[in-house]
């Protein structure tokens, strides 16, 4: 059984769903330069890799204020600059009181993607909701 269970474990670590810190060296070069391009403001860059690609984090007392995501080649995906919870569209709240119960809304953020499509994230316990512009559910992450 605990050898089932380890396995299991190597499994998803190797899909790369979890999220993996790395040191700056182990970012490729294309994806600093590509940071730094567009942010130039970055400042004490925490790195991740998460699903194949870089995830660039600054800013703010947490060091997470925003995120920024480029694909191993250094296109820009998309970036999620942190915002208070009160300041989420006023359908959000109520979904998530409605369909996760007891769930309690920990951050929250505004994404905004290569196309400049505005979407938002509330993040509970267990994942991220991912919301539209209005506040319409999307999708769990």
């Amino acid at each position: 059984m605990r050898k089932m269970f380890l396995m299991g474990i190597a499994l998803i670590a190797a899909s790369g769903v979890m999220a993996q810190d790395l040191k700056s060296k182990d970012v490729p070069q294309v994806v600093k330069t590509a940071l730094m391009s567009k942010y130039p403001q970055a400042a004490k860059v925490a790195w991740e890799k998460e699903k194949g690609n870089y995830e660039a984090n600054w800013g703010g007392k947490s060091g997470e204020d925003n995120s920024v995501v480029f694909t191993p080649v250094g296109t820009f995906v998309e970036i999620v600059k942190s915002i208070p919870i009160s300041t989420l569209p006023a359908t959000i709240a109520p979904y998530v009181a409605a369909h996760y119960k007891g769930a309690k809304i920990k951050e929250a953020g505004k994404v905004t993607d290569a196309a400049g499509k505005t979407m938002y994230e509330a993040e509970i316990k267990g994942g991220d909701l991912i919301f539209d512009e209005k506040g319409n559910f999307i999708k769990k992450d």
